[in-house]
């Protein structure tokens, strides 16, 4: 039997996780750009925003996809354990930003707002895997196929990414559901992570869950 990557996704064992599309980064009045002029905003980050025009619909095909074949739809935030935020990681105290826990800055962005009896994991690390439980709650789920679609595709998804990886899931990127500040980088990123995952598309992935 030949190990591979590249295998089609098995409902019963599969998730999809969204990180870090949430206010706080991906909503013009987010705390990350506080105090930003206009034409700061648009020289600085103008680039990622372009970007997440067409990112985010693809996020809402996704989520409306595995939702309608039944498969778990998870998302982990950038959010403190604290309001001031004195356990997040030393990283995060250097960069200098604390999303204080509850705040609306924590939270999924309304347009794919998470549901219910959906999972939503804080962290307060650039890898998921590192600052929350998730491993123990995949494994709980009997997940074994991680999907991965978010922010910043050069940060916090490759931490996943490469996390995930050596903890013995198969991951698939969405390569056109992630983004990052530039398209360079967003390809840059995605030609270095290419040897950890299956990379997809969107709409790739779309007609697989439509097949099975």
């Amino acid at each position: 039997m030949t190990l591979t990557r590249n295998l089609p996704l098995i409902p019963s064992q599969s998730a999809l996780l969204f990180v870090d599309v949430q206010n706080f980064s991906a909503h013009r009045d987010g705390g990350e750009f506080a105090g930003l002029t206009d034409a700061q905003f648009d020289e600085k980050h103008g680039g990622l925003f372009a970007q997440l025009e067409h990112v985010i619909p693809r996020m809402q095909a996704l989520q409306a996809a595995f939702r309608k074949a039944h498969i778990e739809v998870m998302y982990t935030t950038i959010e403190s354990l604290t309001l001031d935020g004195r356990d997040r990681s030393l990283d995060y105290k250097i960069t200098g930003f604390n999303v204080a826990k509850g705040s609306w800055d924590g939270k999924v962005i309304d347009q794919i707002k998470p549901g219910d009896d959906e999972i939503v994991l804080p962290k307060s690390s650039s890898s998921v895997f590192v600052s929350t439980h998730i491993d123990y709650v995949l494994r709980n789920l009997g997940i074994k196929q991680l999907v991965i679609s978010g922010l910043l595709t050069d940060q916090c998804v490759e931490s996943a990414i490469r996390d995930a990886c050596d903890l013995g899931y198969l991951v698939t990127q969405v390569t056109d559901a992630c983004a990052t500040e530039s398209r360079s980088r967003h390809e840059n990123s995605l030609s270095t992570i290419k040897g950890y995952c299956r990379q997809v598309t969107t709409q790739e992935l779309l007609d697989e869950l439509q097949s099975l």
